[in-house]
């Protein structure tokens, strides 16, 4: 098969969907693997090192995209004032990638217009019902999230000016995790490390059991209700979005109508934006630009976050994925979807059909089931 692993265009996103090594597990099977000139790096990868595992590096996206018989991709395609990648989509063509539909019925439409064929990362769902291919990006954004969190509280930009850790004789400041995955879990690991009073919610009692287990008394577990997120609202000097369903779009937990609750020059943090968010009042943004104000409190909806840590993101991305990218390059999707249950949830779309019923349920779409 021929591989083709295109320079992301998102901005601000300097992750590669391949790092060197998975050229080479690719390579020694047999395949072609075209790489776009510079595709690395903005995770400090060379040119050099995928050729000397065998990648042929190919001047421009038109040509990795006009080859290439699957694409291999960190984010959905994107369509800007500098570059579109919704032109190069071929029929048939295999688009392995994060795709997120949930929330993009444009992209969703084009997917299905161009008959591509797309396998989502974030829906391939193992045996224990986790998601392997979301789990390595969720780690790195619930860190970060409360380290971007940490930088919004203070004044300069535009937070209320609390140290999350507080200093002998000042209380600490209060972090509140709406959801206790894997992206909660890693924010409550920063947040108690820095110092932070934290609160975590859950729909999940034994999710909130196993919280506790862990932590103890260093964290507060609240069964996750609207009496008890107004509470823990009026607590917060730091929200965390934290809310995952997979594949479909992500429910409104905390209203519009709910932010006066807050202290003014608190901060949101939407981890689940880029799947509609889990705040009324997030939207998405960019690292260049990734905060704006509703109601005196501070927003950060970028729905990269992992991109700004990319190298980190990039190797901890392609542990994961090139297991499944290697199953599709040696059996194409018929045969590896039917070798390999866990990548059936991961189609989305096929050959002008949606066939994942949550992304169909979301955008109000017909579903259709995969003819194999």
């Amino acid at each position: 098969m021929i591989v083709g692993v295109p320079k992301e265009i998102k901005p601000q996103e300097y992750r590669v969907g391949l790092v060197p090594s998975g050229v080479k597990a690719l390579h020694d099977r047999g395949h072609r693997v075209l790489i776009q000139q510079g595709a690395g790096v903005g995770a400090g990868l060379s040119d050099e090192e995928y050729v000397r595992q065998g990648a042929e590096i190919v001047a421009d996206a038109a040509a990795v995209w006009g080859e290439a018989e699957m694409i291999i991709k960190v984010k959905e395609p994107v369509s800007n004032d500098t570059a579109c990648e919704y032109t190069l989509m071929r029929e048939d063509q295999v688009l392995y990638t994060y795709l997120h539909l949930a929330p993009a019925p444009d992209l969703t439409k084009v997917l299905l217009e161009n008959k591509v064929i797309g396998v989502a990362y974030e829906t391939i769902i193992a045996r224990d019902g986790g998601t392997p291919l979301l789990e390595p990006m969720s780690e790195v954004a619930g860190r970060m999230s409360v380290q971007a969190g940490a930088a919004c509280l203070e004044k300069p930009n535009g937070g209320r000016g609390v140290l999350l850790g507080g200093v002998p004789g000042v209380e600490p400041g209060v972090v509140v995790i709406i959801g206790g995955g894997i992206v909660g879990r890693n924010a409550a690991k920063m947040a108690i490390g820095l110092g932070a009073e934290v609160w975590i919610l859950d729909l999940n009692l034994r999710t909130l059991r196993y919280c506790d287990d862990i932590w103890g008394s260093r964290v507060k577990t609240l069964a996750s209700n609207q009496v008890n997120i107004e509470k823990a609202l009026r607590r917060a000097d730091l929200l965390v979005g934290a809310v995952y369903n997979v594949g479909a779009r992500t429910p409104i937990l905390v209203s519009r109508a709910m932010l006066p609750l807050m202290k003014e020059g608190s901060v949101i943090v939407d981890v689940a934006v880029d799947q509609g968010g889990c705040v009324e009042s997030t939207h998405p943004t960019t690292h260049a630009d990734p905060t704006f104000v509703v109601d005196g409190i501070v927003h950060y909806g970028v729905a990269n976050m992992p991109g700004a840590v990319s190298r980190t993101s990039t190797f901890a991305l392609t542990n994961a994925t090139l297991p499944y990218a290697l199953k599709l390059a040696d059996m194409g999707i018929e045969e590896a979807v039917a070798a390999t249950p866990e990548l059936r949830p991961g189609v989305n779309v096929y050959k002008g059909a949606v066939t994942y019923e949550p992304v169909a349920r979301s955008l109000g779409m017909p579903v259709e089931a995969l003819p194999f």
